[in-house]
């Protein structure tokens, strides 16, 4: 082969290991000739999306140029939605449906975001997170988790796999080998799981066993370091990891997709094209790129890299064949399953708020305080969200129940501008509260000092108020009436805004 063909066959090869993102709701021209070129994948966020049919005419436009092309987005439902960003998500997430442990329940919550997902061309979603939330103080993971339990984590993790791919849509399991035991955001720096072999099969593992049983083709890897295994490189960059545990000891032989490769965990010591290099030699097969670097430069500086690495001797050319062949073989198959998917459309407010209504728990003190029968004023605790949650995303009670209770007032209080004295509860929440109810909407208040503190004093001068935590339960520290909705997405709200203004409470 001549240099010139040969240097044309690896950009083709480079092109198709990577998934990259792009701005806009049509596709650039750039996104199509790369397509045209070898591209065999892109990733959609919240900037492509409008709506459903807005999608669709998107991913129509893509696969004009390849009708196998991988169409992949990052929807979890609950609160890391891209597909209902704009209004927050429909259908309750994994750790609300862990809470109801109904396995039939969550199978049917993933079917439908499947056919909300085939309608809109979509045929890759990077969810659902196995991840076992064994550390409360996991600032990453929380909610996306199906709980703290291997055992409940692995029966929903199969069972939303089940769902969603008789929908026609592939699933990937993430964070291979288990993001949730760590203390440190990967989007920023590098997280450590710092546990023996012995604790990581039995803690971290089974829900990913539990997927590849399930039959998901896709596996999304974690940037974590995990010493036990590798004590050098974090998951995404180790052999040890990809080849020795995931294809190795688990049996998977499906796609290993990286988590977000820009994100600091990697990029912080390797940069965006060392991290690149290094993960395809370690076994990664497609690479994803563009939530935050989404440039036409971008592809063409990991295309460089990978094609330099391989000409270079740093990156043999048959393991970038081997991963181009992998996103070959998958895409032929997601476009098969794409193909024979269930017909019909998503339930829209039917499941997703049936299963989000059947995740609310109440304490016996919030019982005996309902139904709400004057408007309240409802005060909602922000925290800062971590990047995988888009700040776009609507959340709380507020909306729903002045729909339900007209005359319904509300602030928005975030931690800073309690720090700074900007904001005093004492004139935007208490003030406006006399003589009516006070509902007070926090966010993971275990994890928040300040949110502690707030909703502490505001319970100590309003005893009779009732509080709404739409994140992790943690520990109570009040004896006010509490309702939990067990994550903060737009069904979640609802459910809740239902529960406090009627006689019923399930």
């Amino acid at each position: 082969m001549s240099s010139s063909k040969h240097s044309s066959a690896l950009r083709r090869l480079a092109l198709s290991v990577l998934q990259p993102g792009f701005v806009g709701t049509e596709a650039p021209d750039w996104i199509l000739r790369d397509i045209g070129d070898g591209l065999a994948s892109v990733v959609l966020f919240s900037r492509n999306i409008v709506s459903t049919e807005q999608v669709a005419r998107l991913t129509g436009q893509l696969r004009a140029e390849n009708p196998d092309l991988i169409v992949a987005i990052d929807e979890e439902a609950g609160d890391v939605t891209r597909i209902e960003s704009a209004t927050g998500s429909s259908r309750p997430g994994n750790f609300a449906l862990g809470t109801v442990d109904d396995a039939e329940l969550t199978e049917a919550v993933a079917a439908d975001l499947g056919r909300q997902l085939r309608a809109a061309g979509v045929s890759l979603d990077y969810a659902p997170s196995a991840d076992v939330n064994s550390n409360p103080d996991n600032p990453i993971i929380g909610v996306r988790s199906f709980g703290s339990d291997p055992g409940v984590v692995s029966r929903h993790t199969s069972a939303w796999i089940r769902g969603l791919q008789s929908s026609g849509v592939a699933a990937c399991a993430k964070h291979f080998p288990g993001h949730g035991d760590v203390a440190v955001d990967s989007h920023h720096d590098l997280p450590s799981y710092p546990a023996g072999r012995e604790e990581i099969a039995a803690q971290a593992l089974p829900p990913f066993r539990a997927a590849v049983a399930a039959g998901v083709r896709a596996v999304m890897s974690g940037h974590l370091l995990v010493p036990a295994y590798d004590p050098d490189l974090p998951a995404t960059l180790s052999r040890r990891i990809l080849h020795g545990l995931l294809r190795e000891e688990l049996g998977f032989d499906g796609l290993v997709v990286s988590d977000a490769i820009e994100m600091g965990a990697v990029t912080r010591r390797y940069g965006i094209d060392g991290a690149t290099v290094k993960a395809v030699a370690a076994g990664v097969d497609a690479v994803c790129v563009g939530g935050e670097s989404a440039e036409e430069a971008t592809v063409a500086l990991l295309v460089k890299a990978l094609t330099t690495a391989v000409t270079g001797g740093e990156l043999p050319e048959e393991r970038l064949a081997e991963a181009a062949d992998r996103v070959r073989e998958f895409a032929r198959w997601s476009a098969g399953l794409r193909a024979a998917g269930a017909a019909g459309t998503a339930d829209g407010e039917g499941i997703g708020h049936v299963a989000a209504r059947r995740a609310v728990r109440l304490t016996g003190a919030a019982r005996a305080a309902l139904p709400l029968t004057a408007a309240p004023h409802v005060v909602e605790l922000a925290p800062v969200t971590n990047m995988a949650i888009g700040k776009e995303t609507p959340w709380g009670v507020a909306e729903p129940l002045r729909e339900r209770l007209p005359g319904t007032t509300s602030v928005r209080v975030r931690g800073q501008e309690l720090e700074e004295g900007t904001v005093a509860l004492e004139r935007c929440a208490l003030e406006p509260a006399a003589g009516r109810p006070l509902v007070i909407v926090a966010r993971d208040v275990a994890r928040h000092a300040w949110m502690s503190r707030a909703v502490t004093g505001l319970t100590a001068a309003r005893p009779d108020a009732i509080v709404v935590e739409m994140g992790l339960p943690g520990t109570s520290t009040t004896a006010a009436a509490q309702i939990f909705t067990h994550g903060a997405s737009a069904a979640s709200g609802v459910a809740a805004a239902e529960i406090l203004t009627t006689a019923s409470t399930g």
